[in-house]
Order: structure tokens, then C-alpha cells, then sequence
């Protein structure tokens, strides 16, 4: 199901995933000067498409190419005709039919494929022009939007929470740091996360996560000097094993955030 609503002239999209009576996820779109910034999952298509339906727009963007920001992109390049954005980098995966695991088909829907352009250092909406800021480490075509005379930003899924417990195989701890130093840089307030929705004082709480991201890997380091495994290191930061885990037989892990700490690499 969905709930639409507004803050700071942004509408507000958010998709709730359940199945069984169970609550597998939160996501939101967000509408804002005839601009569709990420379309929501496929497994929310018949909430999704009449809001689509029912208002107007003229482009989308999406922070990154994962299934849960763009599911609904081919249906609205194929029923709207506007143009859809992504960084260049993610072109090659918009182009293909759900390149991604059996659980998150599961979860999120099957995206079927669709063209997408490429995402320049600016994008226009209506009467707005946007600074699109690469942010990576969650994917490594993950951006972000900011309008600098409203001090509003568009993170993706560079925030979703203050605590970072799991991530992905594919993701990097040093690199989202870099990406919320660069993004701590810009003058900004209030935050749009596609998972945690609208937050005031965004700028306070992504300093927030920093801070903490930033203490872990200290301890991390501090850790892995005394010759800890990664087993052990984990083990001690993050004893609590979460479902995920098990759900997505490993893709999800705390481990790989102390070896994403251990092991850095970079995006070009």
C-alpha cells in the first residue's frame, strides 16, 4: 500500500511492502517540480500506477538503478512518455530485465527492463535546477540531488538509518563516508531518504551517521591491529544476527562491513 503526503512543497510517496501480514519494507518516491525522483518497486505497481496516472510530470530521476528506486520506471516510459535519468553508470543496468537476486525479486517485484539517459552535474525540473552530487558506496551509481536556494536534498539511500548494522557484499563503509563528507560540504537543511522519508534536520542527523560510521571503523581498525578475524571482530560489534542474513544467503552481512573497512576499494 501507499500514503501520499507533503512536506516542504515535496509529495511524499511512501510504499509499504508487506506479504503474508509481514512488513518486508519502506520505500518512497517523491514529486517535486514536475520531477518523479525514484519510481518505487514493481510489487507496488496497482498502488503506484494510479498515483502515476493521476499526476502530471515531466522527467525522472533515480538516485541509482536497484529495483526498489526504479520499478515502476518501465511502465512510466512506456505510459507517459517522459524522459528517465540515471548516472551513467547505471545505464547498462536499467537496460536489463531484473538483474538481481531471487530474494529481492521476492521482495521488491520483477523490473522489467527500460532506456534510461545520463544524469549530468545538473538537472532542470519545471522552474528548478538541481546539482546532481555522486555519492557512492551503496551502489556505485548512487546519486545524489541537491536544490541549493531551498536547501532540500534528495540522499537515495546514503542515510536510511543513524546505525549501519548490515550492507551488502557490493557496498563500502570508507567510500559512503567519503560520500557523507562530501555531502556535509553543501549547505543543506531538511533531507529526503527513500527509506526514512522526510527529515528536518537532515544535515544533523547524516552528521550523525558519520560520526558513528566513523567510530566503527576505528574500532574496527583498533580490532583488526590486535590480529582479530573478521569473525571475531564481528562477533563483538554486532552480535545480534539479523534475518536478512539468512534471507539473502549472505549478500546482506554485518561482516562486510568490517571487511569493506579492512579491504577498502574506490569507485572511479
Amino acid at each position: 500500500m501507499i500514503k501520499v503526503f507533503s512536506n516542504e512543497d515535496v509529495m511524499c510517496v511512501e510504499g509499504i511492502v508487506e506479504k503474508s501480514g509481514l512488513k518486508l519494507g519502506t520505500v518512497y518516491s517523491f514529486l517535486v517540480d514536475g520531477m518523479v525522483i525514484d519510481t518505487g518497486p514493481q510489487c507496488l505497481e496497482t498502488d503506484l500506477i494510479p498515483f502515476y496516472e493521476n499526476h502530471s510530470f515531466e522527467l525522472v530521476t533515480l538516485t541509482h538503478s536497484h529495483e526498489d528506486h526504479s520499478g515502476l520506471a518501465p511502465w512510466i516510459q512506456e505510459n507517459k512518455n517522459v524522459p528517465i535519468y540515471v548516472h551513467p553508470k547505471g545505464i547498462s543496468v536499467c537496460a536489463k530485465p531484473c538483474p538481481y537476486p531471487k530474494y529481492r525479486q521476492m521482495t521488491w517485484g520483477v523490473r522489467k527492463e527500460f532506456n534510461a539517459l545520463p544524469l549530468g552535474d545538473v538537472i532542470q525540473s519545471d522552474s528548478l535546477e538541481w546539482k546532481v552530487i555522486y555519492t557512492p558506496g551503496h551502489a556505485d551509481d548512487h546519486v545524489s540531488l541537491l536544490h541549493k536556494e531551498t536547501g532540500r536534498l534528495f540522499s537515495g539511500d546514503l542515510f536510511v538509518s543513524k546505525k549501519t548494522k548490515v550492507i551488502m557484499n557490493s557496498e563500502s563503509i570508507p567510500v559512503i563516508i567519503n560520500s557523507i563528507r562530501k555531502l556535509l560540504s553543501y549547505d543543506f537543511q531538511s533531507l529526503f531518504c527513500c527509506h526514512a522519508g522526510y527529515i528536518q534536520d537532515g544535515k544533523g542527523m547524516l552528521k550523525q551517521k558519520l560520526d558513528y560510521l566513523e567510530n566503527l571503523s576505528g574500532e574496527v581498525g583498533k580490532l583488526h591491529m590486535e590480529g582479530r578475524s573478521i569473525d571475531e571482530m564481528n562477533q563483538l560489534l554486532f552480535p545480534k544476527k539479523y534475518p536478512i542474513i539468512a534471507i539473502s544467503e549472505g549478500q546482506w552481512d554485518s561482516k562486510h562491513i568490517i571487511s569493506s573497512i579492512i579491504s577498502p576499494k574506490s569507485y572511479l
